[in-house]
């Protein structure tokens, strides 16, 4: 790993104090209706997936970080963490130090990101992950069983075995349920997470949050937020156009059952991987080899 450049970016107060409300504001309207939802014992399936999925709490969201090359003036290095420091022209991130802390992690990130933009993406799974978290399942068991499937247990497996389980990606492969595994085209395995991701994929697309802020506050909180917005959409896409009936929610389904509900979820699913790549980009110009 290269040594960390000096700073690069100076900011007056007015400047980064702005940037800050902004981020908080932000990240506000997302965090009030969910932190709302909490306080009453509440649950949404779409909204507050983000928030039990991911390990990345509420507060650390909010918390505003201008990157690494960045030197805030008339800053308390308290205010920002234990990896911040004061100079003669103010606060700046210890760059070196938390990168040579994070090495490995940065490391595999970086490799990651950079297999996955490398490849071509494929369009044809047609959401049937959500699906296989449900094969074979009865209506109690199911991961969301406040909420009705669209489809009776026997026509969602149907379904699963008639188009096919082609799904990459590890972290939704290993919410399949027992009968769906032995359907999918691969076995997807953390070891393999490398060889197999791929960039059409909503889930991998979705992880760009999670990339994101385990490399905070290497990279700007903007980018952690502007990858959350992203992530937000795309479990929008993905519950819809999963087995379960949200229609009560505000969330009209994209039947991927039909030839129609599986074109309108590849049209959408080609504009969230041209938004992904460039997210990925933005993270791996924060990455040093």
């Amino acid at each position: 790993m290269t040594a960390a450049l000096a700073p690069t970016t100076v900011l007056d107060a007015a400047v980064w104090q702005a940037r800050r409300r902004a981020h908080e504001e932000r990240v506000d309207g997302w965090l009030t209706p969910h932190l709302a939802r909490r306080r009453r014992g509440e649950k949404h399936p779409v909204e507050d997936f983000l928030f039990t999925y991911y390990s990345h709490r509420p507060a650390q969201l909010r918390r505003w970080h201008p990157g690494a090359g960045v030197v805030l003036r008339d800053a308390d290095p308290v205010d920002f963490g234990r990896d911040y420091r004061a100079g003669a022209a103010g606060v700046t991130l210890d760059t070196e130090g938390v990168r040579a802390r994070r090495a490995e992690s940065v490391a595999w990130i970086r490799t990651l990101l950079s297999a996955t933009a490398g490849r071509a993406a494929q369009f044809g799974c047609f959401g049937m992950h959500e699906w296989a978290m449900v094969y074979r399942q009865t209506q109690a068991e199911v991961r969301h069983n406040a909420w009705p499937l669209r489809l009776s247990p026997e026509h969602t497996a149907t379904v699963v075995e008639e188009r096919g389980v082609r799904c990459s990606h590890f972290d939704a492969y290993r919410f399949f349920t027992a009968p769906a595994r032995p359907l999918n085209v691969l076995t997807p395995t953390r070891e393999s997470q490398h060889a197999l991701e791929q960039p059409g994929c909503l889930h991998a697309n979705m992880d760009l949050y999670k990339w994101a802020y385990k490399l905070s506050p290497l990279v700007p909180s903007e980018l952690v937020a502007d990858a959350f917005a992203l992530a937000r959409e795309i479990r929008t896409l993905d519950m819809r156009a999963s087995p379960y009936d949200l229609a009560a929610l505000g969330y009209p389904p994209v039947r991927v059952e039909t030839p129609e509900g599986r074109a309108e979820y590849a049209t959408a699913q080609r504009g969230f991987a041209e938004r992904a790549a460039g997210l990925r980009a933005r993270l791996l110009d924060a990455l040093p080899e």
